[in-house]
């Protein structure tokens, strides 16, 4: 059950949205500070990733870890109305992998950044972006060429093992 009533729930739920977040904005600001430039949700590539960077063909998506099913303290699971969150979620998940595969084998690099790497940005989130901004390996060794279905979430995800 449920502890607010319907219109508390509306009102909660209207006041999400999906652009502009608090998360991305910071991510932004970043990347702004740090002389990169970039284009919001541009409309020409595969569900219109947060940020864009098309000099470097890098889209970024910054995920909210409930929205996302991240393993993490902020990516619970609902406790109420369990089927409908289930489904809506496990749909957002795999549209994010077929989207990210599509990126991907069109020869973009993506990059996902979570909320709960934002909420405790520190010099590891930094030096993350850093890297993968700076790298040009997944293009170089075409990795993205040559890899399988199942790794495609850690690639987006920016496994260190794919880069030197």
């Amino acid at each position: 059950m449920d502890v607010l009533t319907p219109e508390q729930r509306h009102f909660n739920m209207s006041r999400i949205h999906s652009k502009d977040t608090k998360p991305e904005i910071i991510v932004r600001k970043w990347l702004w500070q740090n002389g990169y430039r970039y284009r919001l949700h541009k409309k020409d590539l595969q569900r219109k990733p947060d940020i864009v960077l098309a000099k470097y063909r890098i889209a970024i998506f910054v995920h909210g870890c409930f929205w996302h099913k991240h393993n993490c303290k902020y990516g619970s699971e609902p406790k109420t109305n369990k089927d409908f969150w289930n489904k809506k979620l496990d749909d957002n998940v795999k549209r994010d992998e077929k989207s990210e595969k599509e990126l991907i084998k069109g020869g973009w690099r993506v990059l996902i950044i979570w909320e709960c790497e934002i909420m405790k940005w520190n010099c590891e989130l930094e030096n993350k972006i850093h890297k993968f901004l700076q790298s040009d390996s997944f293009m170089e060794k075409n990795i993205y060429d040559g890899i399988l279905d199942d790794d495609i979430k850690y690639v987006a995800d920016f496994n260190e093992k794919y880069l030197p």
